[in-house]
């Protein structure tokens, strides 16, 4: 087995409870965002996304990330039509069990993104899994939209998992899945529960918003909240749909510090000094400078 040179000791020295020469062994986490095409088959699809787990993890990375329902089709493109929970699958099913195979023999932390069926109901669901190839849990899409080529509430159930944040190999990672980076609330939530790294499963369509604004929502937030976020977007031509492509990094000051080329597959890597988070400013002055109690009588309006 290989292990990841961070675990488990990321766990126990957290940026700033550490001094001196164990400050040092913090060196930074190298992230790595699979942005590649996904056809009709599944298999294939899944074959692929471990061929392209397998080249990260030699490349170094500590932690891999998938794009929105990145190894079956976009369903929700088009309307729903019949009994839709034939195309999901369970967690664990049998995409998640192989990622977690392969976490283990790598030893790198999986975040992943896939339809999921829980009895009745189906999810856009991104399960987490760590370097030891256990599943630590399940990020399920809260906010659920509905427009042209995005008709998702015939797909999927709210999200009832809230915000999770997972202690991880690769250090504590939340997820917002889509939609839901549109949420400043929910993206604050993940900041209250301590993330780090903030990692966004995207389905972001070619001109589907204006220039500059699919960078610079996260950007805003990565500096509002003090953490990194990685947005993993979807690629290619599909039925209805051209996916963009352009997956980026941003850090805690909100600067973008890794993009991946637009329309094409690729492979985008970083490195996260995650020491970066307690320094930043809204760790530092925004998240202590809150004022919680009016914000509870001003949402009782809403």
């Amino acid at each position: 087995m290989k292990w990841s040179r961070y675990h488990p000791f990321r766990q126990l020295l957290r940026p700033g409870n550490v001094t001196g020469a164990q400050a040092s062994i913090l060196a930074p986490m190298r992230l790595a965002l699979i942005q590649q095409k996904a056809g009709p088959d599944k298999q294939h699809n899944l074959a692929r996304g471990l061929a392209a787990m397998d080249r990260a993890a030699a490349d170094g990375a500590e932690l891999v990330a998938f794009a929105e329902l990145a190894f079956e089709p976009f369903w929700p493109q088009r309307p729903a039509e019949g009994d839709v929970r034939r195309l999901a699958e369970p967690v664990p099913g049998p995409i998640t069990e192989a990622f977690q195979a392969r976490a283990a023999e790598l030893g790198i932390v999986v975040v992943l993104n896939l339809y999921e069926r829980d009895g009745e109901r189906c999810y856009d669901c991104s399960p987490v899994i760590d370097a030891d190839g256990t599943l630590l849990g399940r990020t399920r899409m809260v906010h659920i939209t509905d427009y042209p080529c995005f008709h998702e509430q015939g797909y999927y159930a709210p999200g009832d998992t809230g915000a999770p944040v997972y202690e991880t190999g690769a250090g504590r990672i939340g997820v917002a899945i889509c939609y839901d980076r549109h949420y400043p609330e929910y993206l604050r939530a993940l900041a209250l529960g301590g993330a780090e790294l903030v990692v966004v499963p995207q389905a972001g369509a070619v001109d589907e918003w204006p220039e500059g604004l699919y960078e610079a929502e996260m950007r805003v937030a990565a500096f509002q909240n003090g953490y990194f976020v990685a947005l993993c977007n979807r690629v290619g031509e599909e039925d209805r749909l051209s996916f963009a492509g352009e997956s980026f990094v941003c850090d805690p000051s909100g600067r973008v510090v890794a993009r991946a080329p637009a329309r094409e597959e690729a492979i985008l890597t970083a490195e996260l000094d995650l020491g970066e988070v307690a320094q930043s400013h809204a760790r530092r002055l925004f998240l202590r400078d809150r004022r919680p109690r009016l914000y509870g009588d001003w949402l009782k309006n809403s």
